[in-house]
C-alpha cells in the first residue's frame, strides 16, 4: 500500500468513529493494534470517561514523542453538511468529514510515519512515542494532562514533541507553532447598592464605580512582547448590570475578562497588577480566577530546524515560526518536554460544518513526519 493510500485510509476509518469529545468510541484501539504489529509497548491510562494512550517503542534517548486527540466537537446540524459528517467522502480533491484537520489526519499520518520508519530502520537509534487522549476538546481535565503526570511520577521525559494540531494556514507546511500564549480569565463582580434611579443619592452604582477601573484595565500596557510573542492582551468578553428595567439602579455589576499573555508575563504578576488596580479605585468586588494554561516557548533550536527542513523538502514551502491561536495540549507536554512543536493541516475548516482537508496534504504530512524521525533520531 502506497503512502498516500495508506494515510488515507487510516484517516477515512478515524473519521468513521463519532468520537465526540470524550467517547473515543474505539480509535484508539485501532491505533494500539497497528503499533504493537511494528513493536510498540501500548499502556491504557484511562481516567474518568477519558481513554489515553502511551506508546513507546525503545527505552533510549532521544525520545520522539507524537502527540494528539482523537475526540472531535459535535458535528452541529447534520442536514447542514453536503456530506454526512461521520462518513468520510472525498470531493474535488479533498477529504470532508468531521475531524479531517482537527485532528484525524494527522494522528494517520503519525501512525504511517512511523511503520514506514521502523521498516527501514528496524535499529533505530533513540525511542519513539505517542500520546493520544480522547478529552482535548473537553474539559482536558483527564486527558494528556494526566498522562503527563504519570510520565512526570516515573521519571520519563521527552526530548522532542510533535503535536498534530491544524497549524497551516494558506498551505501545507507554511506555519509551525513553537509556542503558544497563556490564558488566564476573570470573573469580577463589583458590588454596590439597588435603588431607584430617582435617588442616587440612597444608592451606589456599580456601573458608575466600575467604569474608571475597567478603562485603565483597557488601556493598561502588560508587557511589550518579545521576538515570538506579540504584547499580552486584556479583553473584556462579557458585561452585565440591572434588573432590565430603566428606573432601576442595579445593586452589582459582573464582568468577565480574559487575558492571553506572553513568557513575559507569569499568571501571578497579573493578578496582582489587576487587584491593585481595582482597590486603587476604592472597589467592593469579588473576583474569581480560573488559569487554562501557562505561556510555552520552544526557542529556535534542533527541532524546529528539523521542522522547517523536512517542509522545505517535502511541501516545497517555508515555515514560519508562530506562537498564534488558543490553546492546546502542549501546555501541559511542555512541563516534561525539551522542545515542542505543532504541526498539521490547513486550520480555515477546524470545528465547521464540512471540515475538510486537501487529499494532497495527506501523503505530505506523513512524510514531513518521516522525515523528522529520520533527523532526530541519530
Amino acid at each position: 500500500m502506497t503512502t498516500e493510500t495508506a494515510t488515507l485510509a487510516l484517516a477515512k476509518q478515524l473519521i468513521a468513529r463519532a468520537s465526540v469529545t470524550p467517547d473515543d468510541q474505539g480509535c484508539q484501539e485501532l491505533l494500539a493494534e497497528r503499533l504493537q504489529k511494528i513493536g510498540f509497548t501500548v499502556e491504557q491510562l484511562d481516567f474518568g470517561q477519558t481513554k489515553n494512550i502511551w506508546a513507546r517503542r525503545g527505552s533510549g534517548a532521544p525520545l520522539l514523542c507524537f502527540a494528539g486527540h482523537t475526540d472531535v466537537v459535535p458535528s452541529g446540524p447534520e442536514d447542514k453538511w453536503t456530506s454526512p459528517p461521520f462518513e468520510p467522502t472525498e470531493r474535488d480533491g479533498r477529504l470532508y468529514g468531521r475531524g479531517a484537520a482537527d485532528m484525524k489526519s494527522s494522528i494517520a499520518a503519525f501512525v504511517t510515519a512511523c511503520e514506514r520508519f521502523v521498516a527501514a530502520r528496524p535499529d533505530h537509534a533513540g525511542s519513539i512515542a505517542l500520546l493520544i487522549t480522547s478529552d482535548e476538546e473537553g474539559d482536558a481535565l483527564d486527558g494528556t494532562t494526566k498522562v503527563v503526570d504519570v510520565l512526570k511520577a516515573r521519571g520519563e521525559t521527552i526530548d522532542y514533541c510533535i503535536v498534530g494540531e491544524p497549524t497551516a494556514v494558506d498551505t501545507l507546511g507554511d506555519t509551525v507553532k513553537n509556542g503558544r500564549r497563556g490564558s488566564l480569565s476573570g470573573n469580577l463582580t463589583v458590588k454596590g447598592k439597588q435603588g431607584h434611579i430617582a435617588y442616587p443619592h440612597l444608592a451606589e452604582n456599580p456601573v458608575h464605580k466600575a467604569a474608571p477601573a475597567l478603562a485603565e484595565l483597557t488601556a493598561a500596557e502588560w508587557d511589550r512582547g518579545n521576538a515570538y510573542f506579540p504584547p499580552t492582551g486584556f479583553q473584556i468578553s462579557n458585561i452585565n448590570g440591572g434588573t432590565g428595567a430603566t428606573n432601576v439602579i442595579p445593586g452589582e455589576l459582573n464582568v468577565k475578562f480574559n487575558f492571553r499573555f506572553s513568557t513575559e508575563s507569569d499568571s501571578d504578576g497579573l493578578k496582582r497588577r489587576v487587584h491593585e488596580i481595582l482597590d486603587k479605585h476604592g472597589l467592593n468586588y469579588d473576583l474569581q480566577w480560573t488559569l487554562s494554561g501557562q505561556p510555552f516557548l520552544t526557542e529556535a533550536g534542533r527541532l524546529t530546524e528539523a521542522a522547517q527542513a523536512a517542509v522545505a523538502e517535502i511541501c516545497g514551502v517555508r515555515a514560519e515560526l508562530s506562537t498564534s491561536g488558543g490553546t492546546s495540549d502542549g501546555r501541559f507536554i511542555k512541563a516534561i518536554a525539551r522542545e515542542l512543536i505543532e504541526l498539521g493541516p490547513v486550520n480555515a475548516t477546524i470545528h465547521q460544518i464540512d471540515e475538510n482537508v486537501e487529499l494532497c496534504a495527506l501523503p505530505k504530512l506523513s512524510a514531513v513526519y518521516e522525515r523528522m524521525l529520520a533527523e532526530l533520531l541519530v
